[in-house]
């Protein structure tokens, strides 16, 4: 087994380098906000003496913590809820913070694999993508919205150039029979979309931005950044590992702000005063990447991108508004 995966068959990515800049001590308390195959908290556990609650909106999620759960003597404790709301989840377990919170966002090999899910294209399953089974599907995505608004979604979360064919192509063969399969969906895609150099799939971006709407996950990051610098007491450490150059330009803008590093929009605007305190320092500057060895071991670390920092002893900015 590669030291990188854990013995359920999840490769959590950048695991080292999270688990050293997280730096678990004896006695604190960790936060894993995206549980999924539990690698980071496994890899918390393993390297001190410490508690760790996790959190997923997904119930299949926690039904597999409650083994590692066991396995580690009831220090880790899964909780079932957005980490948007992750100050709220931990209310009951938690007086006075905690001393670290990592994010790996995006979508999980689990959910990726069950076909059932419907997050892949690559397995024919109903067109579904809902992390935690609730609200609308993708499927009522692409059978309900008008060409425009699916052109707009699939151009800006999917970073698609040929949103509007691709929009237009789906307006089209819904006329025909509604779109409830992945399968489905994915043909008429690539229907639309040319397969690029990089022999990535042409339905690759379509199911992405669809993934993202239905799950609001863009607005979740920016409620779930929030929460953390809430929760995170000083000098905790705060990790996010982002997939998606859209999630990490919303860590990125964040962080920058949070720390006192905003970039005025030209060097001739006079500096923007702001009485909030920097509640982060900044533990790199630019974001930490993968080695060539980790995307060889592990293909999906290959888009991943690193930002850390710590917590300073200013209040939350929510709170000194």
């Amino acid at each position: 087994m590669s030291a990188l995966q854990t013995d359920n068959g999840h490769v959590p990515v950048l695991l080292d380098r999270v688990i050293a800049t997280l730096a678990p001590r004896d006695g604190e308390t960790m936060v894993d906000a995206t549980f999924g195959g539990g690698g980071y908290s496994a890899g918390l556990l393993d390297a001190a003496d410490c508690c760790v609650l996790a959190i997923d909106r997904d119930p299949d999620a926690i039904e597999r913590g409650r083994a590692l759960s066991v396995r580690h003597g009831g220090r880790l404790s899964v909780l079932e809820g957005r980490f948007s709301s992750l100050d709220r989840v931990l209310d009951r377990h938690v007086d006075d913070g905690v001393d670290g919170v990592v994010f790996d966002l995006g979508v999980s090999s689990f959910q990726l694999d069950q076909a059932e899910r419907g997050f892949s294209f690559r397995h024919d399953g109903p067109l579904d993508m809902r992390m935690g089974r609730q609200g609308k599907s993708a499927a009522d995505a692409v059978n309900s919205l008008d060409e425009a608004e699916l052109a707009r979604l699939i151009g800006h979360l999917g970073e698609e150039r040929r949103a509007r064919a691709v929009a237009r192509a789906i307006v089209a063969a819904r006329r025909e029979a509604p779109i409830d399969r992945t399968a489905q969906l994915a043909d008429i895609v690539r229907g639309a979309v040319r397969r690029s150099p990089d022999s990535i799939d042409p339905a690759t971006r379509t199911f992405q931005a669809l993934r993202l709407w239905v799950n609001d996950e863009l607005g979740e990051l920016e409620l779930g950044l929030d929460a953390a610098e809430a929760v995170l007491r000083e000098g905790g450490r705060l990790v996010v590992v982002a997939f998606h150059s859209l999630e990490d330009r919303i860590v990125k803008r964040f962080l920058a702000e949070r720390s006192g590093q905003t970039a005025r929009p030209s060097r001739h605007a006079p500096p923007v005063f702001d009485a909030r305190r920097p509640t982060f320092e900044l533990l790199e500057r630019k974001a930490v990447k993968p080695t060539d060895l980790e995307v060889a071991e592990n293909a999906r670390a290959r888009s991943a991108r690193l930002r850390a920092a710590v917590r300073t002893d200013a209040p939350a900015w929510r709170d000194a508004a």
